[in-house]
């Protein structure tokens, strides 16, 4: 059978679904999150294309955010890490002074979508021009084409020093195109949580 470009085979990457249990977590919990992971997977930062997902805690202004019922950790792997990965079930995960334990995780494929967003891109600057001309031309560099709609703006205060985000959608993307942006991301900073990019059908999440 012949496949053509407008079938894509399915990606090598996979998405890792956590349920979870906890209280609460630091609101920006992304670095003391990697840090945790990568003491129970010593491999995860040498895998190029690994990623951990934003967690989705509940709004707020303080330090610390309330953790739902409906949060999940993600993680973006290799497909042949699915096993050893779900061995993670079970753990218990120290994240400053909350304990995350994580559940029994399912794996989702990665599907094509016309429209990707990504909750923040990492920038080398606050500059959101300079900013939108490093996506044009990683994308070109990709051979991806889109039309990108640049979103909110974030300063991250990590301990490695402070780090800028914007959000960022792709629309009228290909199939794939699609599963190319959702395998390598743009920009650094997978594993806190950047440039990883998931189906959406609003451009109202740009803003968010």
């Amino acid at each position: 059978m012949n496949t053509s470009l407008d079938e894509p085979l399915p990606s090598t990457l996979v998405d890792l679904v956590y349920p979870l249990e906890g209280h609460s977590l630091p609101r920006d919990a992304a670095p003391a999150l990697r840090l945790a992971l990568e003491r129970e997977l010593p491999w995860l930062a040498e895998e190029p294309l690994a990623g951990i997902h934003p967690l989705k805690l509940v709004h707020g202004t303080g330090a610390q955010a309330l953790l739902s019922q409906r949060t999940r950790l993600l993680l973006r792997l290799p497909r042949q890490r699915f096993d050893v990965a779900a061995k993670l079930a079970g753990r218990a995960l120290q994240i400053g002074a909350q304990t995350l334990t994580l559940g029994q995780p399912h794996l989702r494929e990665l599907l094509p979508h016309h429209t990707l967003y990504a909750y923040a891109v990492a920038a080398e600057c606050d500059d959101e021009i300079a900013f939108m001309q490093a996506m044009n031309g990683a994308l070109e560099a990709l051979a991806v084409r889109s039309q990108p709609i640049c979103g909110k703006r974030q300063q991250r205060d990590w301990p490695a020093g402070t780090q800028t985000t914007f959000s960022l959608m792709l629309h009228d993307l290909s199939r794939v195109d699609s599963l190319r942006l959702q395998e390598r991301g743009l920009g650094g900073h997978r594993l806190l949580g950047c440039g990883i990019f998931v189906p959406h059908r609003s451009v109202a999440a740009v803003g968010a």
